[in-house]
Parts: C-alpha cells; structure tokens; sequence
C-alpha cells in the first residue's frame, strides 16, 4: 500500500469527502446493530454489538480488496420484464426485502397488545411459577441474532464499498476511508445503545427508518434511484421533531413535578 498518496492536497479532500459519506451510509448498519442486540440479554449485548461491527469491518475490507470482482457484480445476470437484474442488484433487494420483514416484525411485536396469559406471567414470572422461582425472560439465541446481522453487513457493506469505488480509484483511500469511519462507529455504539435503551420511543423511529432504507435498496436495486440526499434529510427532520418532542415531554413533567411540590404555586421565597 503506497502512503505517499495521503501527502497530496486531492487525496486528502476525497478522504474526507469519502469518510462523510462512509459515515452517513454506516448510519444504517449501526442502528439495525444497536436494535437487535437489544433483543439479546443485558450482559450479552456489549458482545453482540462488537461482534456485529467487527463483521461489519472484515465484509468492508474483504469487499474493497475484492473490488475486481466486485466490479463484475454490476454486469447483467438475467433480465426480468425486460429489466436487467445484475448481482449487486440481486443483493439490494433481497437485503431490502430482508431489512422490511425484520423491521415490520419488530414494529409489530412492539405495537401488538399482549394477551392476558403473557401480562400475567409478567406480572407473576411465568404461568404457575411462585414468587420465589419466576420463569426468566425468552432471549433469541446469540447466533440467531448475530446471523441476522451479518446479512444486513453484507447488503450495507455492498453499498458502501460500491459507493466508494465510485468516488475513488485509490485503494489506499478506500481502506482508511473504510476503516475511520467503522472507528467512528465503534466509538458511537455504545452511547446510542444507552441513548436507545434510555428512550424505547426511539427505537419506533429508527424501525421506521429501517423499513425507508429497505425499500430504497430495494427501488435501487430495480434501478429506480432515489436521492440519498432525500431519503436522510427526511430522516434527519424526523429525529429533529423527536428531539422536540422530548424536550416537550420533559417540560411537561418538570411542570407537573413543581405543581406536586408546590401545589399552591408559591415561590421558594414565600
């Protein structure tokens, strides 16, 4: 790998530009990552988010260093109602197709009332179980959730890569560009997952998010192109109204706090 192209001024403003772009697109990975390893026990998920970015890193890099081959990906395999269907857009729609089924089932796991037997072995820890032995709560297997995963890298990972070799025909940039950005998510993980685990109301907003990007790989990969440029400003308003949306409920509740304390709504001076 030859360094001495990060000397010149060109090379420097494509890594940057690159890095932005990486970033934006990991964006989506990082989310999916952080909403199914919340699935897995509290102790299990700090693993499974590592686990799930280290292959999110191997299937960037394999992909970049197999950017021959990946080239090859974008020639027609066969033709559908007069449309041409190549590999990567193979893999854009059946990992759009994928990322909709897996969002739409978490939305309605989440938005489905729970029956009277399941509220009461909430309530009780288990049908017939005594207070003294309450039935643990069903995780999904580690492997399970990890392979999920590792789907999801492969589609977003295709995306990125190919994103990236359109910008840049330089490996050297490609690589760092690649991993600064899998860097910047690595140090995001953890602090998006408290935030997310802090405010379940988020995770609602983000499989919303889920199921816009599936069906955007999905137009993509039936050569149907829709500005990303749209598809995050969209998600960038969404985030902003939800933030304002909290800080309403938190001046709500600070309100209603001072009501309780002061009923009569004399100052602290009185």
């Amino acid at each position: 790998m030859d360094l001495s192209v990060f000397l010149e001024p060109a090379a420097l403003l494509a890594l940057a530009g690159l890095v932005a772009l990486e970033l934006v697109l990991a964006v989506d990975n990082l989310i999916f990552i952080t909403i199914l390893t919340g699935r897995l026990p509290p102790e299990q998920q700090p693993m499974g988010r590592k686990l799930g970015l280290l292959g999110a890193v191997i299937t960037r890099i394999m992909l970049l260093l197999s950017a021959a081959w990946l080239i090859t990906l974008t020639a027609p395999w066969f033709t559908v109602f007069g449309m041409e269907i190549s590999g990567r857009d193979l893999v854009l729609i059946l990992g759009g197709l994928f990322l909709i089924w897996k969002a739409t089932m978490e939305i309605h796991e989440r938005v489905t009332p729970k029956s009277s037997d399941e509220m009461e072995d909430d309530a009780t820890g288990g049908a017939g179980a005594s207070a003294a032995a309450p039935a643990k709560k069903k995780y999904p297997a580690f492997w399970a959730v990890i392979g999920q995963i590792a789907v999801l890298d492969i589609v977003f990972s295709l995306d990125s890569v190919i994103t990236a070799i359109g910008l840049s025909r330089q490996i050297e940039i490609m690589v760092v560009a690649v991993l600064l950005s899998v860097a910047i998510m690595v140090a995001l993980a953890e602090p998006l997952a408290r935030f997310v685990n802090k405010n379940p109301n988020v995770v609602m907003l983000a499989l919303s998010f889920l199921v816009m990007i599936g069906m955007a790989l999905v137009a993509e990969g039936f050569d149907v192109e829709i500005p990303k440029i749209m598809i995050y400003g969209a998600m960038g308003f969404s985030v902003a109204v939800e933030m304002l949306n909290m800080l309403s409920r938190r001046a709500q509740l600070s309100r209603a706090y001072r009501a309780i304390r002061d009923p009569e709504g004399r100052s602290e001076a009185d």
